[in-house]
């Protein structure tokens, strides 16, 4: 059986979102022996920068796009929603701080119809709308709210304009090159903190700072390749299959098991998740 170029990104796309919580487990495990979440972003970023290149040999990249600042502007905010993120992980289960972090994808919808133009539809909105209350139910606002969760929203705002930033400039260059050039220029802002926060050396800390790059990196790589066979609009959706592998590790690693509330959140996020993928398929 042949599968449709749109299934095969879908896959592709499901594929590398399991593979960013798998990073950041590896990034809340070294939080456990001593990293720091500027030290685990700083790592990840300057790593992943390097794996990329090297996974095209170095080959189409447009290089002269670092001295156009609205690609630092886009770096800045995926550089501080990463090193919140992790912030939040450190005292968060894992697939409620994603739940929360998801406030972005929902956020983008409406800036980018503001600020680019792009289409508000009504079946969009409601699904959206139903997405919002799961975080709702995960973060449980003046009932059970944290400081770790309130990292996670933050970051989630940012990442909503890092998505509406990548949508901006999505024409403008190819998206290995988008991609590494947000990875190099977190690296390179995020140095003077990240070896200031170097913990101990060690075997375990170097597998984890290893494993949390790699796992990153190749979910990004995963991502890219799939937005080169089909529509980048029509696969975002999907972004929500990290709520499930998230929910799965945390289990598995941690012993996490959301309560009713959270799962009643989640289960509603990738219902809207996956609902947007479905409406746009049409």
């Amino acid at each position: 059986m042949t599968l449709s170029p749109l299934l095969r990104a879908a896959l592709l796309m499901s594929a590398g979102m399991c593979f960013i919580p798998m990073g950041d487990t590896a990034g809340k495990l070294l939080g456990g022996v001593g990293g720091e979440p500027v030290f685990i972003a700083w790592s990840r970023f300057g790593l992943g920068a390097i794996f990329i290149w090297a996974a095209f040999g170095g080959r189409g990249f447009a290089w002269g796009i670092f001295l156009d600042w609205r690609y630092w502007l886009r770096a800045v905010l995926i550089t501080v929603a990463v090193t919140c993120i992790l912030k939040s992980l450190m005292t968060e289960p894992i697939a409620n701080a994603f739940a929360a972090f998801f406030v972005g994808p929902i956020l983008s919808y409406f800036l980018a119809a503001w600020l680019l133009g792009e289409t508000i539809t009504v079946a969009r909105t409601i699904l959206l709308f139903l997405g919002f209350c799961g975080v709702l139910l995960v973060v449980k606002p003046g009932v059970e709210a944290s400081g770790g969760l309130g990292w996670a929203l933050f970051a989630g705002m940012l990442y909503g304009c890092f998505l509406v930033a990548t949508k901006w400039l999505s024409e403008t260059v190819n998206p290995r090159s988008l991609l590494v050039s947000h990875l190099a220029i977190g690296a390179l802002l995020l140095t003077p903190w990240g070896v200031t926060a170097m913990p101990e050396a060690s075997g375990t800390t170097a597998m984890l700072v290893l494993a949390s790059a790699a796992a990153s990196a190749t979910g990004n790589l995963l991502y890219t390749t799939a937005t080169r066979m089909a529509d980048a609009s029509r696969l975002a959706p999907l972004v929500y299959v990290q709520l499930v592998s998230a929910t799965v590790m945390g289990i598995a690693v941690f012993g996490d098991w959301p309560d009713g509330w959270s799962l009643a959140g989640l289960a509603l996020l990738l219902g809207s998740g996956f609902g947007g993928f479905f409406v746009q398929r049409r």
